[in-house]
């Protein structure tokens, strides 16, 4: 075995053992209390968490689907403008979303001020009106800012096969509708569960939407046994079951990705000149309208509200509890990143090195971290660190009289650490990507120049890897700034992010005092997705 591969092999055990540790305390804790949680649990919480999964998986696929075939296969007035800006609610975290939406939807939001200012009504009695806290609000708060991953998806689907064969249906004489229903959509399957899948997982992981609608699905049922009620078994327990269902979305994706392997290999590549289907007339405007109207909800809806809060509050950029949050936000996202990049390049560069079953194994351990629940994840990481901390500081009261108290559950290492596993996956995708592009000659080369492994790892390879690792090391940095539910998990007291700092004001019903902070934080997230949407302007 490498060096690169052992090195490796301990990446996948970092994301490994929290797994393992839910598992350990799930299935360690007494009979009863297992009886007691799949009869009174995990069956509502289940129902509700399904009924979220499955309506926000079929407004997202209509959406997402609908968008991707417009501006690919159609021409229609603002397509250009509208096939990049699509991608602009993926920069609007979902928790965000939901305290925009409750202000905006509220009774003295504009919403209702308006409506009743048509119909002359004056109080709330007087009228029915869409409650945005329901299981309905929950699921047009995800699937307006999800959506953007099936439409991703299917995009770059339809580039590269459906336009072409679409070209074909048409010249044999089958109508517009009739080739996306027989045509593309099922040539797109597998971008649609590819989409749909992460979709699911996103959905699955958050906590601070569906607590402030008041859902209570499997996520915060997590956070609710173990905070409030004070029954880490019970948690963990609730957590397994969420890992079976992880594991299950990771299957079926992984199936969709080989029948898109296998797709893409028997068809054509990209025609960039295919004629696409002019539209005109009410047409054409209704598909201006149907590609308009997500963008709208998904991301100008929310920068609306909190960018008018915010408007109002400019001096909160100088309060010290906004710039301690920005600090440790900083701190421990930049710590994430420098941890994730390195062990990323490690497993990469061990499947370019080593070829074994081994260094793959690796990788697909790495992989699973990212499917994990926040809230999932932080039990499974805070209980390896307490094991220890506690461990260390028996033996030094045994021995030397000394005790060290919680030197890693207790601190923000906790938080680098879960952050760690669960965007592991996205860096290593990155890094990977760069190095795909980097002939293997260039190792062979150097090698026969004289040059040793270490040495042509750190005069060849790196020099040309900087993008790579830069980009992933970005992309990191910015999905820890806007992760919420492992940080409130694991935070220690008196530590907040920008991300725990808006939740708590929005959990004490006053999200317009951390609108300055979520402006932040969708500035932030605004980076990767400028630069999506300029590699769909070089592809469009």
């Amino acid at each position: 075995m490498g060096s690169a591969t052992f090195a490796a092999l301990v990446a996948g055990a970092v994301v490994f053992m929290p797994i393992v540790a839910i598992f350990v305390i799930g299935f360690s804790a007494e009979p009863d209390n297992w009886q007691h949680m799949m009869t009174n649990v995990i069956p509502r919480a289940g129902i509700r968490t399904f009924w979220l999964l499955l309506f926000t998986g079929l407004v997202t696929a209509v959406v997402g689907v609908g968008t991707a075939w417009l501006v690919t296969a159609c021409d229609f007035p603002l397509r250009r403008l509208l096939s990049p800006a699509l991608v602009l609610p993926l920069a609007i975290p979902s928790y965000l979303a939901a305290y925009a939406f409750g202000e905006f939807l509220d009774f003295t939001g504009p919403v209702q001020t308006t409506y009743r200012a048509i119909f002359g009504f004056t109080s709330s009695r007087e009228y029915s009106f869409f409650d945005v806290k329901s299981l309905s609000g929950a699921v047009l708060v995800m699937s307006a800012v999800l959506y953007p991953y099936v439409y991703l998806a299917c995009r770059s689907m339809f580039l590269m096969q459906g336009r072409a064969a679409a070209d074909v249906a048409r010249t044999l004489g089958s109508s517009p509708f009739r080739v996306f229903a027989r045509i593309q959509v099922p040539m797109a399957r597998p971008a649609i569960m590819i989409g749909l899948t992460l979709v699911m997982m996103e959905t699955l992981n958050d906590i601070g939407a569906v607590e402030y609608l008041g859902v209570q699905t499997l996520t915060f049922s997590v956070y609710d046994t173990w905070l409030n009620r004070g029954s880490l078994a019970g948690a963990a327990q609730i957590a397994c079951v969420m890992l079976v269902i992880v594991a299950g979305l990771l299957i079926v994706e992984r199936a969709a990705r080989r029948q898109q392997r296998f797709s893409s290999h028997k068809t054509t590549a990209i025609v960039p000149d295919a004629i696409r289907l002019r539209l005109k007339g009410p047409k054409a405007w209704l598909a201006v309208v149907f590609c308009l109207l997500p963008i709208l909800v998904g991301f100008a809806v929310p920068v609306f509200v909190l960018g008018g809060f915010a408007l109002r509050r400019l001096e909160d950029f100088l309060e010290p509890r906004l710039l301690d949050a920005l600090w440790n936000s900083t701190l421990v996202s930049s710590a994430a990143a420098l941890i994730t990049v390195f062990l990323a390049f490690v497993l990469s560069y061990a499947a370019r090195t080593d070829r074994s079953r081994l260094a793959k194994g690796a990788g697909r351990l790495a992989a699973l971290g990212y499917g994990i629940p926040g809230t999932v994840l932080g039990i499974g990481v805070l209980i390896p660190l307490a094991s220890f901390d506690n461990a260390l500081d028996g033996w030094l009261r045994a021995n030397l009289g000394i005790s060290t108290g919680l030197l890693l559950s207790g601190t923000g290492f906790a938080i680098v650490y879960a952050y760690t596993v669960r965007f592991l996956t996205m860096a290593e995708g990155t890094i990977d990507a760069g190095f795909q592009k980097l002939s293997p000659h260039l190792d062979m080369a150097a090698r026969t120049l004289g040059r040793s492994g270490l040495q042509t790892l750190r005069q060849v390879l790196l020099p040309n890897l900087r993008p790579a690792v830069l980009t992933a090391a970005l992309l990191v940095f910015i999905e820890t700034l806007k992760e919420l539910s492992a940080t409130i998990l694991l935070r220690p007291f008196n530590f907040n992010t920008l991300a725990t700092l808006v939740y708590e004001d929005a959990s004490r019903g006053m999200a317009q005092d951390a609108s300055v902070a979520a402006i932040i934080i969708i500035a932030a997230g605004l980076i990767p997705v400028i630069l999506v949407s300029r590699s769909l302007d070089e592809r469009r």
